[in-house]
Parts: C-alpha cells; sequence; structure tokens
C-alpha cells in the first residue's frame, strides 16, 4: 500500500516568540506522531528507577552487606541542593527570569487560554484580534489549535475571522480537527467556514480527524456535510486512511453515514 506523506506545521507557543512546541499533522498510516514525550511516563520512570535503587540499598543493609563508601549520587545531590539554598540566602541574581504574562504575544496568550491578559491585549487596537504572526496563524487559529475552548468563543464574539488562512492553508477548523476538539470545531462550523478546506500539508478537516482517531469529531463533520470522497495527497480517502489505520470505530461512523445518504437518496 502507498504510504501518504507527510505533513508537518511546527508552530510555536509559549516562552519567546520564537520559542518552540509543535503542532503536527500527519496523514501516512503506520507511524506514530512526532510528539514530545510525555512528562507524566518520564517523572514515573525516573521514580521507578529510584524505587528500585531504594529497594537494593534496604536489600543489601538487611543482608549485612557493608557499604565501602556513601553513594556519590546521594552526597553530589546534597550538595548540589545546599549550595542552590545558600545562593539564593546571599541573594545571588538569576541571570535570565521565565517569562511572564507581560513578556507573551497575543498568539501566546491566545494558546495558552489566558482570557483575561489577552482581554487586555485586544483592548489595544481592533486590527490585533486578527494579527498574523510570521506564519499566517491568528490568535483565534491558535485558540483552536490547542482546544482553547472559552478563548475561541471570546475571540469570535470580538470580530476574529474564521475564514482566515495560515501561510499553508491552515486554518482553525484544520488543526481544531486535528486534535479532535469538536466543540471548536462546532462552533466554527457554525460560522460557516469551509469544511472542505484542503492545506498545503495535503489534506481537509475531515481527513486530519480521521487520522486522530477523534470519532465525535469526525461524527460532527460528518453531520455538517464534510466530503467523504476527498482524497489526500496520495489517494486515501477519509475511509481508506480509517481502514489503513485500523480505527474500527471510525470506520462504523463512516459506514453509517453513507448508509444514510443511500437511504436519504431513495426516499428522494
Amino acid at each position: 500500500m502507498e504510504d501518504i506523506p507527510p505533513g508537518d506545521l511546527d508552530t510555536a507557543a509559549g516562552g519567546d516568540q520564537n520559542s518552540s512546541a509543535t503542532v503536527c499533522l500527519h496523514l501516512y498510516p503506520g507511524m506514530q506522531d512526532n510528539a514530545s514525550p510525555d512528562l507524566d511516563q518520564g517523572l514515573a520512570a525516573q521514580t521507578a528507577g529510584a524505587s528500585v535503587k531504594h529497594l537494593t540499598t534496604l536489600t543489601d543493609r538487611q543482608r549485612g552487606n557493608e557499604v565501602s563508601a556513601p553513594p556519590a549520587t546521594l552526597d553530589s545531590t546534597s550538595l548540589k541542593h545546599s549550595t542552590t539554598l545558600t545562593n539564593r540566602q546571599r541573594g545571588n541574581e538569576v541571570s535570565a527570569l521565565p517569562a511572564t504574562l507581560d513578556t507573551l504575544s497575543i498568539h501566546q496568550l491566545a494558546a495558552q487560554g489566558e482570557l483575561s491578559q489577552l482581554k487586555e491585549y485586544l483592548r489595544k487596537g481592533e486590527n490585533l484580534v486578527n494579527k498574523p504572526d510570521e506564519r499566517g496563524f491568528t490568535p483565534l487559529i491558535w485558540a483552536s489549535a490547542f482546544g482553547e475552548i472559552e478563548t475561541v468563543r471570546h475571540l469570535l464574539d470580538w470580530g476574529a475571522d474564521p475564514h482566515v488562512l495560515a501561510k499553508e492553508r491552515e486554518s482553525a477548523l484544520s488543526l481544531a480537527s486535528t486534535g479532535g476538539y469538536t466543540d471548536i470545531v462546532t462552533m466554527l462550523l457554525e460560522r460557516d467556514v469551509d469544511i472542505n478546506i484542503y492545506d498545503w500539508n495535503g489534506g481537509t478537516p475531515l481527513l486530519y480527524a480521521v487520522r486522530g482517531n477523534h470519532v465525535k469529531c469526525v461524527e460532527a463533520l460528518l453531520a455538517h456535510g464534510a466530503d467523504l470522497t476527498t482524497e489526500a495527497d496520495s489517494g486515501y480517502t477519509p475511509m481508506d486512511l480509517a481502514v489503513a489505520l485500523g480505527h474500527k470505530k471510525v470506520q462504523q461512523v463512516i459506514e453509517t453515514h453513507i448508509l444514510k445518504l443511500f437511504q436519504t437518496k431513495k426516499l428522494e
């Protein structure tokens, strides 16, 4: 079976304006998303490792084995911790302070759902609500990409244009569909956005929702008339993609939708 070529959308949010957080759109089966490692899993793994070492230490003591020297790791950790506290007590200044809300751009505030600060920013000028960043992303596109539903709602009420396309034809709808944010998808569809918008990454909102195995989102898009015949660059239709990826619930949703279409056609 021919592989569907990847389409990657690298975007930044948080920190300074050129910091790195990534939203990836993939439309090829059989490969994992290039997402960052899960922090909780990493901490769990570290905790598990620490527990094993601790148990081993207790077992050695219980056996009466003598330890030739104190564990180096414990000594170094204690020293580092003590030094850090001493530096703070001495009032040494940190060379770089962490980013605060005051330093974030309107796009970063939208992505993080910082509504109160975002509203203050928007009051500075009406043109800011649809201001694009270097990749053509507006605050609405950012909020949609990160599933910030209340931010999306307020931006729309403020006059944000849901029809805006970024430089590679990315849309608020396609990014919300990628994340499976059904409520945001529905909210955008109520604003008469193009449900079948095709971007330069090779997909439509429906293809992205299928790729992410977002069942409810697929249902919402189909209920609003998403085209099942639109293909990705390599020729995969939404059903082809669901089958290739083994997303059985999505397949059932698509099959049920097709059956309803046939039944409706017969009644006409």
